[in-house]
């Protein structure tokens, strides 16, 4: 799998680099009598910055497969809820809640969970308590998106920001046209996914199951009975 820098990583990465640079070029100019200063400063902003870069990575992921009815994960993972719920802002209907928490290890591009067309792009403000929490569905800062999919029915996805995560990037737009194999969005430094799905809709996964997001089916929409 061919792996590359997502875009919203890339003048991060220049800062982060420059940043780096101005403090470990002058140690070992200076400290050429203490070597074990400027190597120590260099292991550990040589790891911080393998880190920000792992956390920018933009995998080239495709779906193969059935895409009729199909609902693919929005994000990489672990599924930290699956229930009924009532979804009070948009859709003010039952849903199935299914969401997904990404840490700091994982990829952090958002895809969109159905192919069909974008009806509704959304910003929340909020807090930035901890994405895991249930609370934060509705209480943090999140941007939601509905999709109308080929067969009729709607899907909400919301990015959720959380402790760390500051800044959501949502490209939708209402019009746009959703494939299961494009980026939705972003969302920089840990936070949360979730996804609302018509009752219904026939779940495959389970609480705590790891999924990558582009590629893992995580539900089957049932078709329209109208």
């Amino acid at each position: 799998m061919r792996v590359k820098i997502h875009h919203e990583g890339r003048n991060i990465l220049i800062i982060a680099f420059i940043i780096l640079a101005a403090i470990n070029v002058p140690l070992w100019l200076c400290c050429r009598n203490i070597i074990a200063l400027p190597i120590a400063v260099t292991a550990i902003t040589g790891t911080l910055y393998l880190m920000i870069v792992n956390f920018f990575r933009s995998p080239r992921r495709h779906f193969h497969g059935d895409r009729k009815n199909v609902v693919v994960s929005s994000a990489d993972g672990k599924v930290v809820a699956l229930e009924e719920v009532y979804e009070p802002e948009v859709l003010k209907c039952k849903c199935i809640q299914l969401s997904v928490f990404m840490s700091v290890f994982n990829v952090h591009a958002n895809w969109f969970p159905v192919d069909g067309k974008v009806t509704v792009s959304r910003h929340h403000p909020g807090r930035f308590m901890a994405a895991y929490l249930p609370k934060s569905s509705t209480e943090n800062e999140r941007s939601t998106v509905v999709i109308r999919t080929p067969e009729g029915q709607d899907v909400l996805m919301r990015q959720i920001a959380g402790a760390v995560a500051r800044r959501i990037v949502t490209y939708a737009e209402p019009g746009d046209d959703a494939s299961i194999e494009d980026h939705m969005g972003f969302i920089k430094f840990g936070s949360r996914i979730d996804l609302y799905l018509p009752l219904g809709t026939e779940i495959f996964v389970n609480i705590n199951d790891k999924v990558e997001g582009g590629v893992t089916t995580v539900a089957r929409l049932h078709p329209n009975k109208d």
